[in-house]
């Protein structure tokens, strides 16, 4: 019997085996999408595999109903990747093909190919109905029409289709009012053929870019690229590197000049980038030099602009994808270099659902495929730079700027302890910090004045009783955001959670003691904002933080900021993200404690990120630049090295403590999640799972640590009590038993707990 195991999108680990019929055989491949039954319903699917063999004794297998495309949606190279990054995370099969897949691929409503049926809602298992790549083409045939018999519309639309060959009906409809019935008229007379088409592909871009001529290498730069072209030729057995560039060494110009070639070469290229939306310019280059031969990826894209890149690179038409974490998954063909750009970000960790890391899955498509990987940053990941360490991967330095005349910029540690407020009269805008923006902006030149924490006010508080306003439904205070129109009081704004949206308007009295002296504590971008905009009544003062960067205004932001339509800009870390503002010479860091002061031990490895990434948009062309940060602990070493910009010291010094608190890189991690909107149901289920885990003998061995249960750091959110238990293990052998001995138990969990595994988390709260 010829049987497909067949990935449906379900959250369930294993595939589901179905009997291919006769009549389907040839079409049935591994990568196709297939309509299936399951259950009472009939839902999309995807082949992952065909082989002939007989079901398991008394076991009867449906048949498949139907290959929706005999072109597979997925090629060889792509599924197999996703089947082995499934394995890793221990994640259903179905739940990671829908990443790899846009929505038309997933939910598309079309006929079926010998079937004449058209999919029901109920076939597509609810999900949202999306219009199918197809469209009804009107073409003129050589008929003459009979004397007489053409009038009004039909006649019109006769006249245009010979005069302007084929057209779609959709376009004709908006020429002509009556279009629909008028080729159905000349349809039946003869005179119109009435064909379904795969519809033409939009433009991938609204706009051009002139293509530009690539600069000339600097020595560091050439070495690198002729290290990267080695290995993309086969000519050197590194296919691995870390691009370990300051800020500004030129970077992107060597991934540029690498994708050349291996474009050249008849291969694929992909790149991600943490914040493709908010990168216009970096998007701007790589069309530059490529052209539409670049697909752009990334969550603002319509299902159908989605859609379009996916046929082009499955189809080869386009060689190369950038974008955000969800390109791991572009359809490339022929793969032959992964780029992974400040691969020490955090947000290429998915922190829901299939809970995959995209740069350490990077590594895994590279190798699998065959293909070159680089990764990029100018703050390398522990992690990475112990591989390089280890002679995993390769290192490649470019330990200065790329521009001759840019050199790093001066950085001034302000004590805050010791220094006074500023003419503000806020001690968070201090008097070296308030001089040097004035200096700044005496000499026509831009600032960066840098608060990871958006919003007005983190904190709203009783005067009296102290009582401090917190969400309804997680564990954290709630952030006072005041109105941007003219405030009619003080209070005149609304209270919100940034973790899960509640809001509501800003109390006027307290709920506990009905004290109306309620008060706004501490500072977000939006007070900073306020703060600076009346220090610097003169100054253009804008903000870039989450709050309004939705849509194209955070594009709009950063334009204006590139053409000096801007003074100040405030932000939160959307500012460090690679952003290359000629006439920015100060950086300004408000309160540099806010990142160190976190429960998780990559805490100071973040803070020191952020510090120099900010610190790097200074002074990257022929002005000077100059950064000041702020802070209560000017001795810690996060602080003092990077002042100095002393990267490898920093990573020497916190890998030492790393090491020696059996931390990554020197462990493995894995985090089981528990939540429950019951906290004693919560808590027991959690202590029942550490209970178990303690008991089996890879723990009893000393293979693997168990710590906790415990309550997470936040430990309400949504409504849902949180508890975790952490796995810790020398080696990943040892500690994938464990996790393999612990899901049957987490699927016998009362219905009312979740729980997820999370294998190498990154964020521990």
């Amino acid at each position: 019997m010829l049987i497909a195991d067949v990935a449906v999108p379900v959250p369930l680990a294993k595939p589901f085996s179905y009997e291919v019929p006769s009549d389907l055989a040839l079409r049935v491949a591994p990568g196709a999408r297939v309509l299936c039954d399951f259950g009472r319903r009939q839902i999309m699917g995807v082949v992952l595999s065909v082989s002939e063999r007989q079901p398991a004794e008394g076991v009867s297998l449906k048949p498949l109903r139907a290959v929706v495309e005999s072109q597979p949606v997925v090629s060889s190279e792509l599924l197999e990747f996703l089947k082995a990054l499934a394995s890793y995370y221990f994640a259903p099969i179905g739940a990671v093909l829908r990443l790899a897949l846009p929505a038309v691929e997933r939910t598309s409503v079309e006929r079926l190919e010998g079937q004449g049926e058209l999919l029901s809602a109920a076939a597509l298992s609810g999900t949202k109905r999306v219009s199918a790549a197809r469209e009804i083409v009107a073409s003129a045939t050589s008929a003459l029409e009979p004397p007489g018999t053409l009038r009004g519309q039909a006649r019109e639309v006769l006249v245009w289709l010979r005069a302007n060959g084929a057209t779609p009906v959709s376009k004709l409809e908006e020429r002509f009012s009556n279009a629909r019935a008028a080729t159905k008229r000349l349809e039946s007379l003869g005179l119109v053929e009435l064909e379904k088409k795969e519809k033409a592909l939009a433009p991938i871009f609204d706009e051009t870019v002139a293509r530009d001529t690539p600069p000339a290498l600097t020595p560091q730069q050439r070495e690198a690229v002729d290290r990267i072209v080695a290995s993309l030729r086969g000519e050197s057995d590194k296919k691995s590197h870390l691009l370990f560039g300051v800020t500004g060494s030129g970077k992107t110009e060597v991934y540029l000049h690498a994708i050349e070639v291996c474009l050249s070469l008849g291969r694929g290229a992909i790149v991600m980038v943490p914040e493709i939306a908010l990168t216009p310019q970096l998007v701007s280059r790589f069309r530059a030099r490529f052209g539409d031969d670049v697909a752009v990826i990334h969550s603002q894209l319509t299902d159908r602009a989605r859609h379009e890149m996916h046929k082009r690179l499955l189809e080869g038409r386009v060689r190369a994808a950038i974008g955000a974490r969800s390109a791991l998954f572009a359809p490339v063909t022929s793969l032959g270099l992964v780029i992974v750009d400040e691969e020490h970000d955090g947000s290429f960790k998915q922190e829901e659902g299939v809970r995959y890391h995209a740069r350490d899955m990077a590594l895994l498509r590279a190798h699998r495929a065959g293909a070159t990987v680089v990764l990029g940053s100018a703050t390398p990941s522990l992690e990475s730079f112990e591989l390089a360490n280890k002679g995993k991967i390769q290192l490649i330095r470019l330990p200065d700027r790329a521009r001759s005349e840019a050199t790093l910029p001066d950085v001034t540690v302000v004590d805050l302890k010791r220094v006074g407020a500023g003419p503000s009269g806020h001690k968070l805008l201090s008097l070296p910090l308030h001089r040097a923006i004035v200096s700044t902006l005496e000499k026509g030149e831009q600032a960066i004045v840098f608060l990871n924490r958006r919003g007005h006010s983190p904190t709203v508080v009783c005067g009296s009783c102290g009582h401090v306003a917190t969400c309804h439904a997680c564990s954290v205070a709630l952030t006072f955001h005041r109105r941007r129109r003219a405030a009619r009081s003080e209070l005149d704004g609304v209270v919100r959670c940034h973790y899960c949206g509640y809001e509501d308007e800003t109390p006027s009295e307290c709920p506990e003691c009905h004290s109306r002296e309620i008060l706004l504590e501490g500072l977000g971008t939006e007070k900073l904002e306020e703060t600076i905009a009346e220090a610097f009544p003169q100054a253009r003062v804008e903000r870039l933080d989450r709050d309004v960067a939705d849509g194209d205004k955070g594009k709009r932001i950063l334009r204006r900021m590139r053409d000096k339509e801007i003074d100040i800009l405030v932000g939160t870390q959307m500012v460090t993200k690679g952003h290359d503002f000629p006439d920015v010479t100060l950086v300004g860091v408000v309160n540099a404690d806010s990142a160190l002061n976190l429960p998780d031990f990559r805490a100071a490895e973040r803070a020191f990120q952020l510090l120099v990434q900010v610190a790097g948009r200074a002074g990257r062309h022929e002005r000077k630049g100059r950064v000041f940060i702020q802070t209560y602990s000017p001795g810690h070493h996060a602080i003092e090295l990077a002042k100095n910009h002393d990267v490898e010291g920093f990573l020497e010094r916190e890998l030492r403590d790393r090491r020696e608190t059996s931390y990554p890189p020197f462990a493995r991690l894995a985090l089981v999640r528990l939540d429950a909107i019951d906290l004693n149901l919560a808590e027991r289920s959690a202590a029942m799972l550490a209970e178990h885990a303690k008991g089996m003998q890879v723990v009893r061995a000393g293979h693997v640590e168990v710590l906790g249960p415990a309550p997470a750091p936040l430990a309400r959110l949504r409504g849902r009590y949180r508890y975790r238990l952490l796995l810790r293990a020398a080696d990943r052998p040892p500690l994938r038993s464990l996790i393999a001995a612990l899901e049957p138990l987490l699927d016998r969990l009362d219905k009312r707990v979740r729980a997820a595994i999370d294998v190498d988390p990154v964020s521990m709260l």
